[in-house]
């Protein structure tokens, strides 16, 4: 097994994202081990402990897969999927939400889509809703298995509609740092949407990125790279 890191934080997804981000990984390049699922006590949550993990980086030989493991994978991850799904449509209902739940899978992630009218109260202000459902979905897909499935869920549009904004608004930034040549931050964000900033700012010449702060108050840096030198006016 390759260098590892431990990191605790409010959910496991956000202590894996801290956990990929020291290792300079991504998810399918790391063994993950749940040593902590931040599990809580008392209603809403009082008591609530902190997730732990533990990621580690593969070996090189870890990334090849035969035919018949790939086989059980897809159908233990099917399962998952119809768990979360159920779990959703009963959440979704014992508040009154009735609307159309689409889901598929890909890898060891789970993506499920709800539309619908009147899903503000599935979204919360922020989203805070939408990701504290999201939390409890990825738990109770995850119950029981070894190998951990990655939940994405989006309620009436509100995550990708959120994105586009953060990917437009982080560009601008983008090309601001190029022009003036000097390092800008965006506003703090929680670790799946600086994982989308990082993505889609990778091939934006330039610039570099990093994320500096603590939660829930962490934060990406935007900073000219060394090719901003050659290139000052570069808008790419």
């Amino acid at each position: 097994m390759g260098q590892a890191v431990e990191k605790s934080a409010k959910t496991v997804d956000e202590a894996i994202a801290l956990a990929l981000e020291e290792l300079e990984i991504s998810e399918d390049q790391a063994v993950i081990e749940i040593i902590e699922d931040g599990s809580s006590k008392g209603f809403l949550g009082l008591g609530k402990k902190d997730a732990v993990v533990r990621v580690s980086v593969k070996e090189e030989e870890e990334f090849v897969y035969y035919g018949d493991d790939e086989e059980e994978e897809d159908s233990s991850v099917m399962d998952a999927e119809d768990k979360a799904v159920d779990f959703v449509a009963e959440i979704l209902s014992g508040i009154g939400i009735h609307g159309k739940l689409d889901s598929y899978h890909q890898g060891n992630a789970i993506h499920i889509d709800v539309t619908g009218q009147d899903c503000g109260h599935a979204i919360g202000r922020g989203g805070d809703t939408l990701d504290a459902i999201s939390y409890l979905t990825a738990l109770v897909a995850n119950k029981g298995r070894e190998e951990r499935v990655h939940v994405h869920l989006d309620i009436g549009g509100y995550k990708k509609r959120r994105e586009d904004v953060i990917v437009e608004r982080a560009k601008k930034v983008a090309s601001r740092v190029m022009r003036y040549g000097r390092a800008l931050s965006l506003e703090p964000m929680n670790p799946a949407e600086r994982r989308v900033v990082h993505f889609a700012l990778q091939d934006f010449g330039g610039i570099s990125t990093h994320s500096e702060g603590e939660e829930p108050n962490r934060k990406i840096v935007i900073s000219p790279s060394r090719e901003k030198e050659a290139d000052p006016f570069s808008e790419e």
